[in-house]
């Protein structure tokens, strides 16, 4: 799975010859694909906010961002399964109206 992130990475924004290549985690968790996603389409808090609430899924701003924090950060929170779901679907559904 992470192998496939860093490919999208790389699909979508292009390999930075200068650094080097991305390593695959071998624990893969929420915050992982979250920031990973986030990261391939160039996607800021706001972007991500806006995604959710098209999907009628409440979400402050602050919650994002400790999302976004390192684990070992005191205001760290994990990436629930149904915030990974609904931001995925209201992706999809971004992603699909802008092709058509």
């Amino acid at each position: 799975m992470s192998s496939f992130l860093n490919g999208l990475i790389y699909e979508k924004r292009g390999k930075d010859e200068s650094a080097p290549a991305l390593e695959p985690e071998r624990r893969i968790n929420n915050n992982i694909v979250l920031k990973k996603i986030r990261i391939a389409f160039s996607l800021k808090t706001d972007d991500i906010l806006a995604i959710l609430t098209e999907q009628q899924f409440r979400v402050s701003m602050p919650e994002i961002t400790a999302m976004m924090r390192a684990p070992d950060h005191k205001n760290f929170r994990e990436c629930g399964d149904q915030f990974l779901r609904y931001f995925l679907r209201g992706l999809a559904a971004r992603q699909h109206v802008k092709k058509s």
